[in-house]
């Protein structure tokens, strides 16, 4: 399936600025939504292609958000990678556990996220 759609989840108005413009510039359609909640709720109502989800936010963190997400069927066929400033090991684990399809570190190299949308694709 082609990713044409993202839905971008950052609390951080400069994180989620730098992120749609890395997409938008490689013509992606991207979406944002400011916190975890916002985000199901997005992704529920405009069911993006893909889903770039931030951990560190105030409310439903993205770590709940993601497991929303996978598990609920109207959404669970939605890729959701976590993109996070969180590095250790065990986040990276418990990111994945939660049904995440990848997880990159914070900050994020340009390159290296269109390669992984594109590994999707």
């Amino acid at each position: 399936m082609p990713i044409k759609n993202i839905l971008v989840v950052d609390d951080s108005p400069t994180e989620r600025y730098f992120t749609v413009d890395i997409l938008t510039r490689a013509g992606y359609h991207v979406t944002t939504a400011n916190n975890g909640e916002e985000g199901i709720a997005k992704a529920r109502s405009e069911r993006p292609d893909l889903i770039l989800m931030d951990v560190v936010m105030p409310g439903l963190n993205g770590y709940q958000a993601t497991r929303t997400l996978t598990r609920d069927e109207s959404t669970s066929n939605i890729p959701v990678i976590v993109c996070t400033s969180k590095g250790q090991e065990t986040d990276k684990i418990w990111g994945m556990r939660q049904g995440a399809v990848d997880y990159l570190v914070k900050p994020l190299n340009p390159e290296e996220l269109l390669q992984r949308i594109a590994a999707l694709a």
